[in-house]
């Protein structure tokens, strides 16, 4: 462990001073607005989400423009088209419920920083960025922090914005984001969309490779159902590994604790959900005592035995839904449930059950 100098921490002391003084300023900013619209909170004490643009807005039309006729055209579109709201895309619902969240922590802690901080995070041209800004505020979105990379990707600048969830269309970037330690899901875009609740944030996972790690899922894929029944009793009270979401878990747990603290559990706008294929009486236990040792709770659990999870995502309604395997993304899709993939673990080299063929490969 390195030593530290006293001259780094007063460094850090200094820092720590200027930081307080810019939001000190930054509060009197926005204290001072006729519209009182509320401020960012302070990155080290938020949960942050980082949005694509082409999650939080519908740009498919563009983005095709972009891919036949190049930047320049693209760009020039949407400077023509800056004063027309651009649609609603796969997040929309998401970031307006994170927004009712922090409505209702508002008015319990009316000087707490612990609120969602919601970030653009996007590779878009700077010019797009008036359409952007007045899409928002058009929804009425409370989104202050821009960070637009001109084509290059945004993945460098999602520690600094200290982000606990990004949520992109590139499933490139999102994989990359990932293997950087950070949670992260490709979103898509549904033909038909269920009733959504609207004074509650509902968000439902799937356990292993997402809040887990794969590796119940490794021994399923290689050694089949018998020997991982054995392996999770054998283990039953041995956590698991966490996965690439358990940080996103915690994050939403932290703000239901001030829910429950002002004995509001029973009307806490957050709600979880865990939706497994594994078996309750077979491989369930593990799970259940893996969540307790973390100190997290679910509220509901859901073991499905290896039945259809879209049915049941119909019925709880979720704003978003993360697994890793897309035939389960496709299935919660087909009912309207928004659904994000988490490109993570040994599930990517399977479809259905059965190994994809990479090209070139030999049989």
């Amino acid at each position: 462990m390195s030593e530290i100098k006293p001259n780094d921490v007063v460094a850090d002391s200094a820092a720590d001073a200027g930081e307080e003084k810019d939001w000190a300023a930054a509060k009197a900013f926005f204290d001072n607005l006729k519209t009182k619209k509320p401020r960012p909170p302070k990155p080290r004490y938020a949960v942050t989400i980082a949005v694509s643009s082409r999650t939080l807005f519908n740009m498919t039309e563009e983005r095709k423009m972009y891919e036949e006729e190049g930047l320049e055209t693209y760009v020039a579109h949407h400077i023509a088209h800056e004063n027309e709201p651009l649609r609603p895309g796969a997040a929309f619902p998401f970031v307006k419920a994170l927004m009712t969240v922090n409505d209702k922590l508002r008015e319990l802690y009316p000087d707490s920083e612990e609120l969602f901080d919601i970030v653009l995070m996007t590779n878009n041209h700077a010019q797009v960025g008036v359409r952007l800004i007045n899409s928002i505020n058009h929804y009425d979105l409370t989104i202050e922090r821009f960070c637009m990379t001109g084509g290059q990707s945004p993945i460098g600048y999602l520690k600094a914005y200290m982000t606990n969830l990004y949520l992109s269309k590139n499933s490139e970037t999102v994989t990359e984001a990932i293997e950087e330690g950070i949670a992260a899901a490709t979103m898509f875009n549904s033909d038909m969309q269920n009733q959504l609740c609207e004074d509650q944030l509902r968000v439902a996972f799937d356990g292993d490779a997402v809040l887990f790690s794969d590796e119940s899922e490794i021994i399923v894929k290689k050694h089949g159902l018998d020997t991982f029944f054995e392996h999770e009793k054998e283990y039953e009270n041995k956590p698991l590994a966490q996965g690439p979401l358990k940080c996103f878990l915690e994050a939403l747990g932290k703000l239901q604790r001030k829910f429950y603290a002002k004995n509001e559990r029973m009307n806490c706008p957050i709600r979880t959900f865990l939706v497994t294929a594994r078996s309750a009486a077979s491989s369930g236990a593990r799970v259940l005592k893996t969540l307790r040792s973390w100190g997290l709770e679910i509220d509901e659990a859901l073991f499905l035995a290896g039945a259809p999870k879209g049915p049941l995502l119909q019925k709880i309604r979720p704003h978003i839904f993360f697994d890793d395997q897309m035939f389960h993304i496709e299935g919660a899709q087909e009912l309207g449930t928004i659904s994000a993939h988490v490109p993570y673990g040994i599930g990517q080299k399977y479809h259905k059950g059965k190994l994809i063929e990479k090209p070139g490969s030999k049989n």
